[in-house]
């Protein structure tokens, strides 16, 4: 495991003023955020980009999200310890991360196979334990259904309904959904068995949502 050294931590000081500056509120958020190393998530050529607030490749054509993604993404779902997440991309790793210690139940399913295994291996060596599948993320993963929250960190052509059958009442999608430039943030809060509230967000750029309910199989 890399060293976190006292550089990385003023670094991440700084990410986190940029992160309130940007209108982040959430306290526990932006703590959590402020206490991960962000650069093991990085190959160390590139360990200057760590702290930048910007989204950065990761191979197989996807990226680590940029850092205010995840907060503003986090923030939405406003989860509490204990709640049963879903998170569908697991891709470097680091969402997750921020998901464990915020103490949430998770539940991570990632596309591309390689990734899924970097990430397995790098979250078990920062001591987190999330529950990690491969596997078509936009089918949801309905034998560990109801979800207290699905996070959705790729952009969808549409909502797939499957995800929101998963949300247990009271809980909620936070999904990007649009064109494959451009995406809107999505919040879907089932508020009965067969209601469901739709919350709109301001603009991202994700990469594709892969699978049967996303862009390509």
């Amino acid at each position: 495991m890399m060293e976190d050294s006292y550089k990385h931590q003023g670094m991440r000081r700084q990410l986190i003023a940029t992160l309130k500056q940007k209108g982040i509120k959430d306290e526990k958020v932006l703590d959590v955020m402020g206490r991960i190393p962000r650069h093991y998530f990085f190959e160390n050529a590139f360990l200057s980009h760590a702290y930048e607030d910007k989204a950065f490749p990761i191979g197989s054509g996807q990226t680590i999200s940029q850092p205010y993604t995840v907060a503003f993404m986090t923030q939405l779902l406003h989860t509490k310890p204990g709640d049963k997440v879903l998170e569908i991309g697991t891709g470097s790793g680091y969402q997750a991360a921020v998901l464990c210690a915020l103490g949430v139940d998770i539940y991570s399913i990632e596309y591309v196979k390689a990734l899924h295994l970097s990430a397995a291996d790098l979250l078990g060596q920062m001591g987190y334990r999330p529950k990690l599948f491969w596997g078509d993320g936009s089918k949801g993963l309905a034998a560990e259904a109801p979800y207290k929250g699905i996070i959705v960190t790729a952009g969808a052509p549409a909502v797939p309904q499957l995800l929101l059958e998963q949300l247990e009442i009271g809980g909620r999608l936070v999904i990007p959904v649009g064109n494959s430039k451009s995406q809107e943030m999505h919040r879907y809060t089932r508020v009965s068995a067969s209601k469901v509230e739709k919350e709109v967000f301001s603009n991202f750029s994700f990469v594709p949502l892969k699978g049967k309910h996303g862009w390509s199989e």
